[in-house]
């Protein structure tokens, strides 16, 4: 694994808390349960969208959305605090982008849920599920978003181990990771303190 060196050759590592938290698979069944319910949160999304006309072949519902969040009442403000998004979904709104953009949230729920529960690519789908969050947000919707948005980013810190108990423990071990030089290795710390290589020889 790589560590960041400093000028004068002094390697800067993680804080022990981090390390903790962030690296070692004695918390791994932590981040397996966070996982898990995030997941199953997108999951159940998902699926009532995928089953919902209004999602998979007219748009109506996402219309809908964007159409409450655009709104501005008399004599009010706008949902949507930053006028740069606001102009992005109002293209998106007179394109009429809704009608595929709706089966591409209902779907990317979906999968987002499942790979997330079978700890799949944990890093990456979290990323997706936390854009997916701040897209929820920005119009103006809270919800449950902003505190699966800080799951989601705790998941991308736990990358590592996030998905120990779960594919990632295979994937990580075969395939290792894109951003990684096929020699290097992700490394963890075991339960007994010694550390075990993911990644690629």
């Amino acid at each position: 694994m790589s560590n960041v060196v400093s000028k004068s050759g002094r390697i800067i590592e993680d804080p022990p808390l981090a390390k903790l938290l962030f690296s070692n698979t004695r918390l791994a069944w932590l981040w397996t349960i966070i996982r898990v319910l995030i997941g199953i949160s997108w999951l159940q999304a998902g699926l009532h969208k995928v089953s919902d006309a209004g999602w998979m072949q007219t748009g109506d519902a996402l219309k809908g959305f964007w159409t409450g969040a655009l709104a501005i009442p008399d004599g009010g403000k706008s949902k949507i605090a930053f006028d740069w998004y606001r102009q992005f979904l109002q293209g998106l709104m007179d394109s009429g982008s809704y009608v595929w953009f709706a089966k591409l949230v209902a779907v990317g729920e979906v999968l987002v849920g499942v790979a997330l529960i079978i700890g799949a690519f944990v890093g990456i789908i979290a990323f997706f599920a936390a854009f997916m969050n701040w897209n929820y947000i920005m119009p103006g919707t809270a919800s449950t978003n902003p505190l699966l948005l800080v799951g989601a980013i705790a998941l991308i810190l736990a990358w590592k181990i996030a998905g120990y108990y779960g594919a990632d423990y295979f994937l990580l071990r075969y395939l290792g990771t894109p951003w990684l030089r096929t020699k290097d290795k992700v490394e963890v710390v075991g339960p007994s303190g010694q550390t075990v290589s993911l990644g690629k020889a």
